[in-house]
């Protein structure tokens, strides 16, 4: 009795006689077979839940930024900009401690707290620092914010 011979992913099994030849390509051979799902595909809530309900990280985050552009339009820059600051720490501390964010989900975890987390310190540090009366007096970024605006 002669074993049947199957198709694996890179086509028919080598030696079978009739089998199509694969096309010779000049580009790159594909390395990767598959991809990946991506992080963010995922539901933050049940799938039965209303779609905004399902992405309420990452609509959390975008309406507390919302708020903090509006409050800094309205001629209060220094809270505004505490208020976006907080929201990408707030978006940071999700990322880490919930096992699903939805759309939050850009990048791998890892890139995700670190993206968040470095810009929401930034902002909120550059904030505190801020002209006319700063609130927190730090030599290094008061000198920064100086020299970025001249």
């Amino acid at each position: 009795m002669r074993a049947e011979r199957t198709t694996g992913p890179a086509g028919p099994a080598a030696g079978d006689e009739g089998a199509p030849e694969a096309p010779k390509s000049r580009r790159f051979p594909s390395v990767t077979r598959d991809t990946a799902r991506p992080e963010g595909g995922g539901r933050a809530a049940p799938g039965d839940a209303p779609a905004p309900a399902r992405q309420w990280p990452m609509l959390s985050v975008l309406g507390a930024t919302a708020a903090g552009l509006l409050t800094t339009a309205l001629g209060q820059a220094r809270v505004g900009c505490l208020i976006i600051g907080v929201a990408l720490i707030a978006a940071a501390v999700m990322r880490r401690v919930l096992p699903s964010v939805g759309m939050l989900a850009v990048r791998s975890r890892f890139t995700d707290l670190l993206t968040y987390g470095a810009l929401g310190v930034a902002i909120t540090l550059l904030a505190l620092v801020m002209e006319p009366r700063p609130w927190v007096h730090i030599p290094f970024l008061e000198t920064a914010v100086r020299f970025t605006v001249r």
